[in-house]
C-alpha cells in the first residue's frame, strides 16, 4: 500500500472528510485530495503531522514508498547517467500520453475506415450503374482527405510528445514516491487494458463471420462488399481500443523501466546505435565501391537484402555478448 492509499484509509477510519483533515493540517482540501489521488506528496513536516494525527509512525506511512523506490533503482549502475523524474513531471507525462494516445488511435482508425468509402464506391459502381472511374475517384478523394487529417494529427501530437522522449530512451531515476504512484495507476488501468484487448479481438472475429457466411452461401458481390466494409469498420474500432489501452500501458512501463523499457534494454539499444551507424556506413561504402568498380548496378543491388538479413545476426550477436558481460 502506498502513501496515498494509507492517508485515505486512515482518514476514513477516523470518519473524517477531506475538509476536516485539511483543517487539522492547516492546508486546503485540494491538497489532501491531491495526496490521496497521488498527484502530489506531502512534505516531511506534513508527514510528521499526519503521523501524530492518525496515531501511527512515520515509518508506517513511508516505508512501502521507500522500498518501492529502492526496487525501481536496484539495477541502475553507478556509472550510468540518470535523468531525474519528479512526481509533477511523471503526472504531466501520463496525462499527456493518455490524451495523445486517443488522438493517435483516432488517426489510425480514420486511415482504416477511410478505405471503406473507396471499396464501397468502387465495388458498388457496377451494381448501381455508376461510372467506375467517377465512383473510384470519389472514394479516393475521401480516403486521401482522411489520410491527410490523420497525418496532421500524427505530426501535431507527436511533436507534443517529443518533450518527453527522454523518458522512453534515457535511464531514469524516479524521485521519492513516484514509483508507488505510477504502479498504482498502472494497476488501476490493468482491467481496462485487458478488457480493451478482449473487446477488440471479439470485434474482429465478429466481423469475419458475415464474410464466411456470404462465401458459404455464394452471396452476390455487393453483399460480399458490404461484409468487407463492415469488417473494416469493426477493425478500425478494435485498433482504436488496442492503441489507446496499449499506449497508456506503455507510458507506465516507460516510467517504471520494465519490460521493453528496462534499463538493460536501454543500455543495449544505446550501444546498438553506434554499431548500426558503423555497419550501414560500411555497407554503403562497399556497395558503391563494388558498383563503381564493376559498373554492374543491375546486380550489385543484391547487397542490400543480404546485408539487411545479416544485420539481424549482428544485432543478435551484440545482445548475446552484452548479456554475457
Amino acid at each position: 500500500m502506498i502513501l496515498a492509499d494509507k492517508i485515505m484509509e486512515l482518514r476514513k477510519q477516523n470518519g473524517w472528510s477531506q475538509e476536516e483533515l485539511a483543517a487539522q493540517l492547516n492546508v486546503s482540501r485540494q491538497s489532501v485530495s491531491k495526496w490521496e489521488s497521488g498527484y502530489s506528496i506531502p512534505d516531511l513536516e506534513r508527514v510528521i503531522q499526519l503521523s501524530q494525527i492518525f496515531g501511527v509512525s512515520t515509518d508506517y506511512l513511508l516505508k512501502d514508498e521507500i522500498e518501492n523506490d529502492s526496487e525501481n533503482h536496484e539495477f541502475v549502475q553507478s556509472d550510468d547517467v540518470r535523468r531525474i523524474v519528479s512526481l509533477e513531471e511523471a503526472n504531466e507525462f501520463m496525462e499527456l500520453n493518455a490524451y495523445c494516445a486517443k488522438k493517435f488511435a483516432l488517426a489510425t482508425s480514420m486511415i482504416i475506415s477511410g478505405t471503406v468509402p473507396l471499396i464501397f464506391m468502387a465495388g458498388m459502381a457496377e451494381t448501381w450503374g455508376y461510372n467506375e472511374d467517377v465512383a473510384g475517384g470519389i472514394g479516393c478523394a475521401i480516403f486521401i482527405g482522411l489520410l491527410t487529417i490523420a497525418v496532421m494529427i500524427y505530426i501535431f501530437y507527436g511533436m507534443k510528445m517529443d518533450k518527453y522522449e527522454h523518458i522512453q530512451k534515457e535511464i531514469l531515476q524516479l524521485q521519492y514516491g513516484v514509483s508507488g504512484v505510477v504502479e498504482k495507476k498502472m494497476q488501476d488501468h490493468e482491467k481496462t487494458y485487458h478488457l480493451s484487448i478482449t473487446i477488440g479481438v471479439a470485434l474482429i472475429l465478429i466481423g469475419i463471420v458475415p464474410i464466411l457466411i456470404a462465401g458459404g452461401f455464394d452471396a452476390p458481390d455487393y453483399i460480399v462488399i458490404l461484409c468487407v466494409c463492415f469488417l473494416l469498420l469493426l477493425i478500425s474500432i478494435a485498433v482504436y481500443l488496442f492503441i489507446v489501452s496499449g499506449d497508456i500501458q506503455s507510458g507506465f512501463e516507460q516510467l517504471l523501466q520494465i519490460k521493453e523499457y528496462s534499463i538493460e534494454k536501454k543500455q543495449s539499444e544505446k550501444k546498438m546505435k553506434y554499431v548500426s551507424t558503423i555497419y550501414w556506413c560500411l555497407v554503403t561504402a562497399i556497395y558503391l565501391g563494388i558498383s563503381l568498380y564493376y559498373g554492374n548496378w543491375g546486380i550489385s543491388w543484391i547487397i542490400w537484402p543480404v546485408t539487411a538479413v545479416l544485420y539481424a545476426v549482428v544485432q543478435a550477436l551484440c545482445q548475446l555478448i552484452s548479456s554475457k558481460k
